[in-house]
């Protein structure tokens, strides 16, 4: 058996039954054959990759080795199938996208259904990443556009269309004291802003669009961040200052996708913070019909997410 994914598979799933005869009816395939096969590994490799002695199973440090192995082989397959994917289909007209993750969750499903129901024929590849590796990847034209925030912030080379922004908003949890009880979005005036923002932060970490437009909001305000945490995912900030760890600034589309309540939201003046979407694409290059497709439906969208 060459096929990583499906090697990756099969110890997981021995190393999660700790039993071969339980794992290989989980896998539909006979005890002897999935026994022969690690053994075979095993013999190949020189090392015993699973301590089976006794429940529960583990990978021993060589295993572990051979388990990183095969993830790394068969991430470099599906990267070597992306990026022969023009070659294997001729007919078919690909772009790559590059965004990051927590913007893609909400911009994505904006834009994506309404042009593939116009595109059928184009196959859409997302590389996810920070803003700078996006910019990168696209000067360097290993994708077709790149989706982002704050377009003022990037390299003047590139070619960009903006479409829509969304608002940014203190997110307090019960745990704050400066929570108030019954209310859900507050006045912009309700609250001193930079009081406010002398408590405990959960920020996302620096490269992000919303971490850069919160540090110029600091550096306006003259104010020291007092950062107790901080993480990649702006998700993830947002959920734990949701949960107590901490105050933190977040964006409308981010906000929706939170259930937890009770919260208070203080609005931020859009003359002091804003986020504008843009779609950007390198200049002078001849864009595919689907791509000029792609950007008309982001320009002629409303992307205004609302929080009510």
């Amino acid at each position: 058996m060459n096929n990583p994914e499906e090697l990756q598979h099969f110890l997981d799933i021995l190393l999660k039954e700790s039993n071969f005869t339980k794992a290989a009816q989980e896998l539909y395939i006979s005890q002897p054959y999935l026994t022969q096969l690690i053994k075979r590994i095993e013999k190949a490799l020189g090392v015993k990759i699973i301590e089976r002695d006794k429940p529960p199973y583990t990978l021993t440090p060589a295993g572990l080795v051979y388990y990183h192995y095969l993830e790394s082989v068969a991430y470099d397959k599906h990267q070597l199938q992306r990026n022969l994917a023009s070659y294997i289909h001729p007919g078919k007209q690909i772009i790559r996208i590059g965004i990051l993750e927590s913007l893609g969750t909400y911009l994505l499903p904006e834009i994506l259904p309404a042009f593939l129901k116009t595109n059928p024929e184009v196959k859409i590849q997302l590389v996810e990443a920070l803003p700078r590796e996006s910019e990168k990847r696209l000067l360097n034209g290993d994708i077709d556009c790149y989706l982002g925030q704050t377009p003022e912030a990037i390299d003047s080379s590139l070619d960009v269309v903006v479409s829509g922004g969304e608002k940014y908003y203190v997110v307090i949890s019960p745990a704050s004291p400066y929570y108030q009880e019954r209310k859900f979005i507050l006045q912009p005036d309700e609250l001193k802003l930079k009081e406010v923002l002398q408590e405990p932060l959960v920020l996302s970490a620096p490269g992000s669009a919303i971490r850069h437009q919160v540090d110029g909001l600091f550096q306006r305000l003259k104010l020291q961040a007092n950062i107790v945490m901080e993480s990649k995912s702006v998700i993830t900030a947002t959920n734990l200052a949701v949960h107590g760890i901490g105050l933190t600034i977040s964006s409308a589309s981010i906000i929706k996708r939170i259930a937890q309540t009770p919260i208070n939201l203080l609005p931020l003046d859009d003359n002091i913070i804003n986020l504008t979407f843009f779609l950007a694409t390198r200049r002078q290059e001849k864009l595919s019909s689907a791509l000029k497709n792609l950007i008309k439906i982001f320009k002629n969208k409303d992307l205004k997410p609302q929080i009510n």
